[in-house]
């Protein structure tokens, strides 16, 4: 799978941290690996009062700084992205966690294929997805 730019979910990074190999494999293959800041804000509260939280920051510390790793903010763009999959969602009946619909709103935005191990992203439609 020769995917260029991908946006990762939070479970992807955990994945990667905890050495899945097929997850490795595709992020050594991306030029670009995307991470939002919800991303990064889930991660760091999970890391919250746990046994290795500076040792966890340490790491992602690390990742960040990897030349391939963009992190994204949440911006007016994003919010537009966001509102048009809330009402998406809403009009179908799927709701999915609200964190998840800014990580797919960014995705969006930057024209990036989501990368997530949670089946839920495929009820947004048109959403790049690899899970």
């Amino acid at each position: 799978m020769g995917l260029k730019r991908l946006l990762i979910d939070t479970n992807i990074y955990s994945l990667a941290m905890k050495g899945e190999p097929d997850i490795i494999e595709i992020l050594r293959k991306t030029s670009l690996i995307g991470i939002s800041v919800i991303c990064i804000g889930e991660l760091v509260s999970g890391f919250k009062g746990g046994k290795y939280e500076k040792k966890n920051r340490d790491e992602l510390d690390l990742f960040l700084d990897s030349p391939r790793v963009r992190v994204y903010p949440v911006d007016e763009g994003t919010v537009e992205f966001y509102a048009f999959i809330l009402d998406e969602l809403r009009k179908t009946g799927n709701p999915i966690p609200t964190n998840d619909i800014w990580i797919a709103a960014t995705a969006f935005q930057q024209g990036l294929t989501l990368f997530s191990k949670d089946r839920h992203f495929e009820k947004i439609p048109g959403l790049p997805l690899v899970v």
